[in-house]
C-alpha cells in the first residue's frame, strides 16, 4: 500500500488556513483511486509546541494509482488550491506502508543452550533456598 501525506505546520492565520483547507479537501474527495483518507489534528506534544498542526493521509493501492489520482483533473485542482497556502507551511511526502497492523514485537527465540542454562540456574536457586530454610529450622 502507498500513502501520500501532507504535513501542515501551525498556521499563521487559522481562519484563512481552515477556509483554504476545506476547499482543498473538497477537491481531494473528488480524486480517483483513494482507498482511504485520514485526517489527523495534532493536539499537543510532550516536547512543547508541536511543529505539525494537521496531517492528511491518502492511501492508494500502488504508485500507479497514486500517480493517476494526483495527475487527474481533481488532483491538479487540489494541488493548485493547496498552493494558496504559503509553500513553507506544508510538506508533501510519498510513503510506502510496510506495517499496517498494530501489535507487539515478538520476543527473540531462545536457543536450547540458554534455556537449559536458565533452567539449571533456577533449579540451583531452589536447592540453595531449600538448604537455607532447612538450616534455619534447626
Amino acid at each position: 500500500m502507498i500513502k501520500f501525506m501532507i504535513l501542515f505546520g501551525p498556521p499563521e492565520e487559522t481562519e484563512r488556513f481552515e477556509n483554504v483547507y476545506q476547499d482543498f479537501l473538497a477537491l481531494v474527495e473528488r480524486m480517483p483511486n483513494i482507498l482511504r483518507r485520514q485526517v489527523v489534528h495534532v493536539t499537543g506534544s510532550p516536547q512543547g509546541a508541536p511543529a505539525i498542526y494537521r496531517i492528511l493521509e491518502l492511501y492508494f493501492e500502488s504508485i500507479q494509482t497514486q500517480t493517476e489520482a494526483l495527475m487527474s483533473d481533481a488532483g491538479q485542482e487540489a494541488g493548485q488550491e493547496l498552493h494558496r497556502l504559503p509553500t513553507d507551511s506544508f510538506q508533501l511526502l510519498f510513503t510506502d506502508v510496510y506495517e499496517e497492523a498494530g501489535g507487539s514485537t515478538s520476543e527473540p527465540a531462545a536457543d536450547e543452550e540458554s534455556v537449559a542454562a536458565d533452567e539449571e540456574a533456577a533449579a540451583e536457586s531452589e536447592t540453595v533456598s531449600d538448604t537455607v530454610s532447612s538450616s534455619g529450622a534447626d
